[in-house]
């Protein structure tokens, strides 16, 4: 018996001192049930029972969370990539010639707000000349001829950039692979 069971034990002989019979009676029959239910398998197996029912909400609460973070870079990712064939447009209209020098500022300008976003995002573009091709990350269209400036399996092309949201793949680079 530990210190505090004790003090127990002398609390409650002083209490039931003052009781009345009948009560002192209900006192210590509920003081014996509550010793065979402490000692009991009954009780171990509701501890157990509750130590795993605490684990499986444990285990829930975790996964709900990697969910939402799944969910989230996904959404992401989506609006992302619905987003790319404008940011490629406004590519092409700063390469096509213009007399309206105010007119490609502006584009520039806005392109370079599309840019900023991207970054924001962690967003990085892929633009892979003269890189080796890599099936994961490019998408070959198109074979040349090897040369000296582009040797065997080296992306000679880009003719659409690629993009990736941190480590996951939104858009693969199209590209011109020399053989």
């Amino acid at each position: 018996m530990t210190e505090s069971d004790k003090q127990e034990k002398e609390v409650l002989d002083e209490t039931t001192e003052e009781l009345q019979p009948e009560q002192q009676e209900e006192l210590e029959n509920a003081a014996n049930e509550l010793d065979e239910i402490e000692g009991s398998d009954e009780l171990e197996a509701e501890k157990d029972r509750y130590l795993r029912l605490l684990a499986d909400y444990e285990n829930f609460r975790r996964r709900t969370e990697k969910e939402k973070l799944a969910l989230f870079g996904d959404a992401t990712a989506k609006c992302i990539e619905l987003l790319l064939p404008v940011i490629d447009n406004f590519e092409r209209a700063i390469d096509a010639p213009c007399s309206d020098e105010e007119y490609h500022k502006g584009m520039n300008m806005i392109l370079e707000q599309f840019q900023s976003f991207l970054e924001k995002q962690g967003v990085t573009a892929i633009v892979p000349l003269g890189e080796t091709f890599n099936p994961n990350i490019h998408q070959a269209i198109k074979r040349e001829e090897a040369s000296e400036e582009f040797p065997e399996n080296t992306i000679c092309e880009v003719f659409q950039k690629g993009y990736m949201l941190g480590e996951r793949l939104i858009r693969p680079a199209m590209v011109a692979v020399a053989n």
